[in-house]
């Protein structure tokens, strides 16, 4: 393959050590850059104390802003071949542009999860209404994302439950999307061998960055609702929260006397998944796959989660642990699970073969070299064939464009 340059518009700054989606994107710049691209890294977010050291990978980063006509001169001196957004908002602010001043390049989008799809389950769980998917498409973020993904050549999905929904509910052609999870090696067989024994462990634990709603909501339900009916038979039991960004109303939570144990942000978080003996994501609305219960499938930790926790995760291979939805069946599932030594060692086994079958990492990412390839060589062909996106393309172009220029001019002005 030549040389090429790929430019990544983030919506954050990857933090690989305190979100799924930052891990996610490491391992995208890492892809990148194992079959010879050169990639920058662009956002207009502020670096927070957690964001990924670009320039020690050999990425070099760029601020830049909305409604900024400077964005226009750096992407038509970069000349890339592919731009990468992050996130269908990132798209929304900076694809009409790319599209206008370098409209040769691959435009991908990758969407970390289906936001509008985890929005909607939000305010439809805190109405306590039931979901559908009617419901999910009749929301103006699914139109928004929807749009995104038609306007860019290539849209790559963490999770086999939403590539699912796009293509059976939405009916988005399937050459416009790419299955791309997480990519991970396979646990050898040294590595296994050095996991703590179901003896050698004790706790639960439960892990979630405080800055996303679904991890605050689950944390809500399991100190008021679930640990105290697991507490009711394992007395001794402790619960170890840890977690980046935890708001001041998790951290008093935080009851010794409860076994209920806020901790906040741990460097070594294999580590302390390692040592625990269940781990516990009670998630009541979400999209996307969760991090949480892949490190759990890494270290040997069984989990208890949800069907929302599990959605779109392990294909139809058995889960590595319990899925329960109500309390007092996630209680007992979680009992359960640390009690029997039995359970526990097949789920950890399950786990395994997770992994292995589902985020195969040399698997994935010969896919997806393959159909970048292949779009580099027939890109003309391919846009012909999506009808709709070059339609919203020009649409979005034509009203985008003439508000940020007018945001521009108001701006001169102020």
């Amino acid at each position: 393959m030549l040389h090429r340059t790929v430019l990544i518009i983030g919506f954050t700054w990857p933090e690989p050590e305190t979100t799924a989606a930052g891990n996610h994107m490491l391992q995208l710049l890492e892809f990148f850059q194992r079959y010879a691209f050169q990639v920058i890294f662009a956002s207009t977010a502020k670096e927070t104390e957690h964001a990924l050291q670009l320039e020690a990978l050999g990425v070099p980063k760029k601020g830049i802003q909305v409604n900024d006509p400077d964005f226009d001169n750096f992407v038509k001196t970069l000349q890339p071949n592919i731009v990468l957004f992050d996130r269908f908002l990132t798209e929304e602010q900076f694809g009409w542009r790319v599209a206008e001043h370098v409209p040769s390049a691959l435009r991908i989008l990758d969407t970390e999860d289906l936001h509008s799809l985890r929005q909607i389950r939000e305010k439809l769980s805190k109405e306590q209404s039931p979901f559908t998917n009617k419901e999910w498409l009749n929301s103006g973020l699914a139109k928004r994302e929807m749009a995104s993904i038609y306007r860019c050549d290539l849209t790559l999905v963490v999770s086999t439950y939403e590539m699912e929904l796009l293509t059976k509910e939405v009916g988005i052609p399937k050459q416009l999307l790419l299955h791309v999870p997480l990519l991970l090696s396979k646990i050898a067989p040294k590595e296994r061998e050095e996991w703590p024994s179901f003896d050698q462990r004790n706790d639960f634990i439960c892990i979630g960055n405080g800055k996303h709603s679904p991890n605050i909501d689950a944390l809500i339900w399991l100190k008021t609702d679930i640990w105290p009916k697991i507490r009711r038979e394992l007395p001794d039991a402790k619960l170890l929260v840890y977690g980046a960004y935890l708001p001041k109303q998790v951290e008093d939570m935080h009851r010794v006397e409860e076994g209920f144990l806020i901790e906040g942000w741990v460097k070594e978080v294999r580590k302390v998944m390692m040592d625990a003996r269940v781990n516990l994501a009670p998630l009541r609305f979400g999209a996307g796959i969760k991090g949480k219960l892949i490190l759990g499938m890494q270290t040997g930790t069984p989990s208890v989660t949800t069907n929302i926790g599990a959605e779109g995760m392990h294909d139809d291979l058995p889960w590595n642990g319990k899925i329960a939805d109500s309390s007092e069946d996630f209680a007992k599932a979680a009992v359960d699970m640390y009690c029997n030594k039995k359970d526990w060692e097949l789920a950890q086994g399950r786990g395994q073969a997770i992994i292995h079958a589902c985020y195969n990492k040399e698997v994935i990412s010969q896919r997806f070299l393959d159909r970048i390839q292949e779009l580099l060589d027939g890109l003309e062909s391919h846009r012909s064939q999506n009808f709709i996106g070059t339609m919203l393309i020009h649409h979005t172009m034509a009203s985008t464009k003439y508000l940020s220029k007018y945001i521009v001019e108001k701006n001169k002005r102020a």
